[in-house]
């Protein structure tokens, strides 16, 4: 009974990590979007760094469960049966996607730190005239 109880619950996670998008990401994306095609200023970029930023960290965290979790499926494949394959080439995946995506992220906050560098460049700039 222990060992279906601990299935379900890891199957459970693993739905859960599995998700592709919830409505609030979905209204966060169309909201970020809106932000990135409407940033001018060095703060509307700072705030658009530092979303992305905080984007990758949880990118990053996702992507150490997920390697966790695969480590355990490693370890303990024998609980899983014929299963125990799939779960593990899912979980890679999961870690992997998840990883890109936040390197995706840092490198749009990269983008948008230099941005805003240069927007505080041409105020400064256009201050002195």
């Amino acid at each position: 009974m222990k060992l279906k109880t601990c299935f379900a619950a890891f199957s459970l996670g693993l739905l859960a990590a599995c998700a592709q998008i919830t409505p609030h990401e979905a209204i966060q994306n169309a909201n970020i979007r809106k932000a990135v095609q409407n940033a001018r200023t060095r703060s509307d970029h700072d705030a658009l760094t530092n979303h992305f930023v905080g984007a990758a960290r949880q990118m990053q965290i996702k992507a150490e469960e997920q390697k966790k979790l695969l480590e355990h499926y490693e370890e303990k494949s024998y609980l899983y049966g014929r299963r125990a394959q799939d779960l593990k080439s899912h979980t890679w995946a999961l870690a992997r996607k998840y990883e890109e995506t936040a390197e995706a992220h840092v490198k749009e906050a990269a983008v948008h730190r230099q941005m805003a560098l240069e927007a505080a460049q041409h105020n400064y700039a256009a201050r002195d005239e």
